[in-house]
């Protein structure tokens, strides 16, 4: 069977939230599990977008319609070292009956390229030190795991608790002052700056034969 890679559309937000329950469950973290269509329809793909979604889809038959079995979801970072932006992947998955196909590899591959294209300095993730399995394809796809850092996380009741905080400085700039607005207007301009994601040519050239 073929696939193809192609950035995802609003009408893939079913698909996708399908797809990160999954690797929620493989991960033993569905506890954690917010997700709606409704959500990723906003932030992916509403007036001010902060993710974009890349989805692998495996190609017609005579029995069924072309179906999404993978996908990656990435943002943009910057690195203070390097001055530079990054490209972030937060998430990718492959159904486990479609991997050894070289889907996980052709996403990969194809987020390597669009960091390039956007003058990226970096394109990182994380991955769960138990995960073996993910750590050696990674690790043959080149990256380097990076075993002195550790993730620092802020959320819930304590983002809250956090904001609040008696005497917590308010930031603030004598000539200038970013509000919401002023940074969500800078940000809009800078994703359109920015080259979207589309595939080699329009007859699927990133496609991959099993």
């Amino acid at each position: 069977m073929d696939f193809q890679l192609r950035a995802a559309t609003p009408g893939d937000a079913a698909d996708l939230v399908r797809l990160i329950g999954e690797l929620a469950e493989y991960e033993r973290l569905t506890h954690l599990l917010e997700v709606t269509p409704e959500l990723l329809r906003r932030h992916l793909f509403g007036d001010r977008p902060v993710a974009e979604a890349m989805v692998a889809e495996v190609a017609a038959t005579t029995q069924n319609a072309p179906r999404v079995v993978g996908f990656a979801l990435y943002f943009t970072n910057f690195s203070t070292f390097l001055g530079r932006p990054g490209l972030y992947l937060e998430d990718l998955y492959v159904e486990p009956a479609q991997r050894g196909r070289g889907i996980g590899q052709a996403l990969l591959r194809a987020l390597a390229a669009l960091a390039l294209e956007r003058g990226c300095g970096r394109f990182e993730w994380t991955v769960l030190d138990w995960n073996t399995p993910s750590i050696n394809f990674y690790e043959s796809m080149g990256a380097s795991v990076l075993p002195d850092w550790r993730i620092c996380r802020v959320t819930g009741d304590a983002l809250e608790r956090m904001a609040r905080r008696r005497g917590a400085a308010r930031w603030a700039n004598s000539s200038y002052r970013l509000t919401p607005t002023a940074y969500a207007s800078e940000a809009d301009q800078r994703c359109k700056e920015q080259p979207r994601w589309r595939s080699p040519t329009a007859s699927g050239s990133c496609c991959s034969r099993s």
